[in-house]
Parts: C-alpha cells; sequence; structure tokens
C-alpha cells in the first residue's frame, strides 16, 4: 500500500472533483473513481499536507453518489475544493 500526497485537483464545470493528483508523480493524476477504488479496497491512501496539519481523503456516500472528500477544519466545506487545479 502506497500513501500518496495530493496537492491537486481537476473539476469539471459543476466544481466537483474528477481527479485527484500531484503533478510530477507517475500516478496523477488518478481519477476520482480509481482513487475511491483505491481506498475502499485499500490499495492506496491519498492525503493532504496542510500548513497546519495533515488531513486524510476519505470516500463519502453523498446523494449523488461517492465522492472524495477531506475536513481540514470545522466548517461543513470539503476542504480538497481549496487546492490548485491540475
Amino acid at each position: 500500500m502506497a500513501d500518496r500526497r495530493v496537492t491537486h485537483t481537476r473539476k469539471n464545470r459543476d466544481g466537483d472533483i474528477t481527479a485527484i493528483g500531484n503533478p510530477g508523480q507517475f500516478w496523477s493524476p488518478r481519477a476520482k473513481a480509481d482513487a475511491i477504488r483505491d481506498i475502499e479496497l485499500r490499495i492506496n491512501t491519498y492525503h493532504v499536507q496542510w500548513p497546519e496539519k495533515r488531513t486524510e481523503i476519505r470516500v463519502v456516500n453523498g446523494a449523488t453518489g461517492k465522492y472524495l472528500r477531506t475536513d481540514r477544519d470545522n466548517t461543513t466545506r470539503n476542504n480538497l475544493d481549496d487546492l490548485p487545479d491540475l
């Protein structure tokens, strides 16, 4: 199992995350569906290293299906939205 640091995301025109990545890494970009499968099957883990702490990326079952999420703070926002675009 690899622990992969995520520094960027790719979003569609609605702002939904479609891929995660870390430019220059062999695995990047990783499509959302593939990252979800990696996490659920415990093939790889993904995390974001914020200035104040590290947060794990997890899979959430939302109203429209599964998505990737990390919680950096006490807001209800998905903090993956704060990462720069791939």
